[in-house]
């Protein structure tokens, strides 16, 4: 049986092989412990048939382990460096396609109307890059695709404004768009020692299990572009951030008096629920 991806001497001997070394540009720090890999992997809800979605697969230590639970495995890796390495550490997966884009820019709901329509289960699972994982999350929530479960390793200081209470100094427009799609639940912590190069801070996984899809508001979009729009700046009242927004105060002071919200209060004192009657009241 060979040696798994994620074990120090494995991933050492790869880079070496293939002459490559990680590059800062795109956030990567390649697991080096295969317990996590599993771990990951295993805590993703079983479903039969199941594609499983990778953002940044590296050099294939989570995908590895992805393959053996998923019935196909769709990996979305933007540099092309990595291309030849992930076709030959997962050769012995045909069930895994590696795909040569920018997540960002992926239609996600039309890409996966195919696996849609052959009845697949859909899962994202990805050790996310610390830069760029709020965008991310942020991009799958939006997409509008059926997606069933999210698991997903970031900077831990992240992963704690997920499950962040109302009036918590980490609670956020994160905090309340991943509440109305989801239920978020932690899955474990990792210490930055188990990753190469070693980042400066630890990790969590966190595992997002999306509701039965309810829209609740009548555009999405528009409802989450006010939400994050009230956490503009942080230690403004609600009021000049949504004046900001609305680019003009009377009328924000209107809505937020008819939603019953105190115009001097700040964004992270606003529940779900508030931030949806603030929708309500408002034409956007």
């Amino acid at each position: 049986m060979s040696k798994a991806i994620a074990t120090i001497s494995k991933t050492r001997e790869i880079m070496e092989k293939h002459g490559y070394h990680t590059k800062k540009k795109f956030g990567q720090n390649f697991l080096t412990e295969p317990s996590i890999v599993e771990r990951i992997a295993q805590s993703i809800p079983q479903a039969d048939p199941l594609l499983v979605i990778e953002i940044g697969p590296g050099i294939g230590a989570l995908t590895e382990q992805l393959a053996k639970v998923a019935d196909h495995v769709i990996a979305y890796e933007i540099d092309d460096q990595l291309l030849p390495i992930l076709a030959d550490t997962l050769s012995e997966y045909p069930q895994v396609e590696v795909r040569h884009r920018d997540f960002l820019q992926v239609n996600l709901k039309e890409e996966l109307q195919p696996w849609i329509e052959e009845g697949y289960t859909i899962a994202v699972a990805a050790n996310l890059p610390y830069y760029i994982t709020t965008p991310l999350l942020f991009h799958i929530f939006e997409s509008g695709a059926p997606i069933h479960s999210i698991t997903v390793m970031m900077q831990k200081e992240v992963a704690d404004r997920f499950c962040a209470e109302v009036s918590t100094k980490d609670y956020n427009a994160l905090s309340v768009i991943s509440q109305y799609r989801a239920d978020v639940k932690m899955v474990m912590k990792v210490p930055k020692e188990v990753f190469v190069p070693k980042p400066n801070v630890d990790s969590a996984v966190i595992q997002f299990q999306l509701r039965e899809y309810k829209q609740v508001v009548d555009k999405e979009e528009a409802f989450f572009a006010l939400v994050k729009s009230c956490f503009t700046q942080r230690r403004k009242t609600i009021l000049n951030n949504l004046s900001n927004y609305l680019g003009n105060k009377e009328k924000a002071r209107t809505y937020l008096e008819k939603a019953g919200i105190d115009p001097a209060q700040r964004a992270e004192t606003c529940s779900l629920d508030t931030f949806i009657q603030l929708y309500e009241e408002m034409d956007l």
